[in-house]
């Protein structure tokens, strides 16, 4: 390809708010331009690579057996009433209504589309396990969209979906598409750490993710250095006992008898303008360990109150869990619509407008006596205890597992990390196919529903993993497997014998493999351009180069270059490129 005729353009400055360095070079490198938030138009250099690594999912889920389809992104909303999620889906849903009145989406996932192919096609026992995949466009209408590639509302991905006759089935083939998944990492240049995820709206019983660690990533995973112990930071568990458990003793300092403070009745405490936690330690002379916080969401309708020890933090997620649904943070103007007391708000003596369901961490049931909200500006309550002072409806792990907590597995101090998923695995189970009846009969001839899993890719977001994790300082570095093209081509000066030794070898190396700088600027220009635009071989011949024999052949990723005779140039950079994939 020349460049004078390609459909892309080069920029020498970063753009304002692109701050991952993905973001930067595909904007750099001319690989897409933003059409609007969230959505890209990708140019051909980005399409190629697109391409080629739709070529590697290809071969590697055939290899495993999937079976290629397409299913439609406009797809009718009753379908997705049928499975439950047209309801639990907020407006990241795109929703309308054809011209002939019909309630239709687009789809943001295919979990329904594919149960209503597999019921009208599964019908014995002998028909399993089945693997389908598909590479498709998707929609979502994402409220905030960031990183160009990384989080987008129109993206492109690879799903796949398992059909099995029980869960032990589905448990054994899971295990095959994780080896696959890693094959494609391994194809793509790609280390990636497989963590324990959230099922979110997907639903189902287990899920995981394939994490490219960056520091830019969104994701914060929580890991153990010792027993290798993985999960993203929203469902990861952590040991978050204190030696206080331990002791003894209540947030006073006295000791606490059975579990329980002396005192019958906990007592008011002074603590003007301690509206946050490391105010009220001030105030009350407590450390965080020794605080309830209170934290109000709204799940759908309902009002949550959230109680955790004050040196936690409560994970929506799991919050979510608890109570059975979605949840989100009530905004200030909120909470005082309810008649919260902003930031002394607590579980005793507690005064709101509905009611609320009250849900408890775990560390507050042993914590012993301790400092919460009265529920009056400028006041506390000291030696509140779960039990005695107030109980709650549920109670279980809401804490956000930080580095420092102990491994619930091996009790060593676990670590942070940040990622992007450029992956995800579910086990889904029955969720679909019991509620959409998508059933096969077995073999003693009873009607069972389809245990299903789930696996995709996000490769737009790929694209956007390669950059991150393939550059320098001066731009790209693509792998062999993935480059638009092997070689990028130049003739430097305006010497007549390099121009025409760089036109023969573009027709000896082929136009399909070359990206030839043709254009019209200077030798500093389109030296730079061939760094950022990163093919893995520079061929370029100049009057000094044939004074020295032939062609400059430079390896963009080690800079080592040499001379090659002109004749031999297309045999010696498909060597070096062989080399390399």
């Amino acid at each position: 390809m020349r460049m004078s005729h390609a459909l892309f353009k080069t920029q020498k400055h970063i753009t304002t708010g692109a701050e991952l360095p993905s973001h930067q070079l595909l904007l750099r490198a001319g690989l897409a331009r933003r059409l609007a938030v969230g959505i890209y138009s990708l140019t051909p250099l980005a399409y190629r690579v697109i391409r080629r690594i739709e070529a590697i999912l290809r071969e590697e889920i055939e290899r495993i057996g999937g079976q290629e389809v397409l299913l439609p992104i406009a797809q009718p909303a009753e379908l997705w009433r049928e499975s439950g999620r047209d309801e639990t889906i907020d407006a990241a849903l795109a929703r309308w209504r054809d011209r002939g009145g019909h309630a239709m989406v687009l789809a943001m996932t295919h979990e329904e589309a594919v149960t209503d192919l597999a019921r009208s096609v599964i019908t014995s026992y002998r028909q399993l396990p089945q693997l389908v995949f598909q590479i498709q466009s998707k929609f979502r209408d994402e409220a905030r969209p960031r990183g160009g590639l990384v989080r987008l509302r129109e993206f492109l991905m690879q799903d796949a979906y398992s059909f099995h006759t029980d869960q032990a089935d589905l448990d054994a083939f899971y295990e095959r598409v994780v080896e696959a998944y890693h094959a494609i990492f391994a194809r793509l240049e790609l280390p990636v750490l497989v963590v324990q995820a959230d099922t979110g709206m997907m639903g189902g019983i287990d899920a995981h993710e394939f994490m490219l660690l960056a520091d830019g990533g969104e994701d914060t995973l929580i890991v153990c250095p010792r027993c290798a112990y993985a999960a993203n930071q929203e469902i990861a568990l952590a040991d978050t006992t204190t030696g206080r458990e331990a002791t003894g003793r209540e947030a006073t300092g006295r000791e606490v008898t059975g579990g329980r403070a002396r005192e019958e009745t906990p007592r008011e405490i002074a603590t003007p303008g301690a509206t946050t936690i490391a105010a009220l330690c001030e105030a009350a002379a407590c450390t965080p360990e020794e605080t309830l916080k209170s934290v109000f969401y709204a799940a759908g309708d309902e009002l949550v109150l959230a109680l955790i020890r004050g040196d936690l933090e409560v994970s929506a997620v799991k919050l979510g869990h608890l109570v059975g649904r979605e949840v989100r943070a009530l905004a200030a103007t909120e909470a005082e619509g309810y008649g919260l007391v902003i930031g002394y708000a607590g579980p005793v003596g507690l005064r709101v407008t509905r009611p609320a369901r009250v849900v408890a961490d775990d560390s507050v049931v042993s914590a012993g006596g301790l400092v919460a909200g009265a529920n009056r500006v400028g006041y506390h309550l000291a030696g509140v205890m779960y039990g005695r002072h107030y109980t709650a409806e549920r109670v279980g792990d809401l804490a956000v597992a930080a580095p420092g907590h102990r491994c619930v597995r091996c009790g060593a101090a676990l670590e942070a990390r940040r990622g992007i998923e450029a992956a995800n695995t579910f086990k889904l189970g029955t969720k679909y196919s019991a509620t959409m009846g998508a059933t096969f009969r077995d073999a003693e001839g009873t009607t069972r529903a389809l245990a299903m899993g789930c696996y995709g890719i996000g490769i737009t977001r790929l694209l956007a993993c390669v950059l991150e994790r393939h550059h320098d300082a001066d731009g790209i570095l693509w792998p062999v497997s993935l480059a638009p093209y092997a070689y990028h081509l130049l003739a430097a000066g305006n010497d007549e014998a390099a121009r025409a030794a760089a036109e023969a070898l573009y027709v000896a190396l082929g136009a399909e493999a070359t990206l030839y700088d043709d254009r019209d600027v200077s030798a500093g220009v389109a030296f730079k351009d061939a760094d950022l635009l990163g093919m893995p071989l520079r061929i370029m011949v100049s009057a000094r180069s044939l004074a020295a024999g032939g062609a400059e052949v430079r390896t963009r990723r080690t800079g080592e270059a040499r001379i090659v005779p002109l004749a031999d140039v297309p045999t010696v950079a498909a060597s070096l490129v062989a080399e390399r994939e």
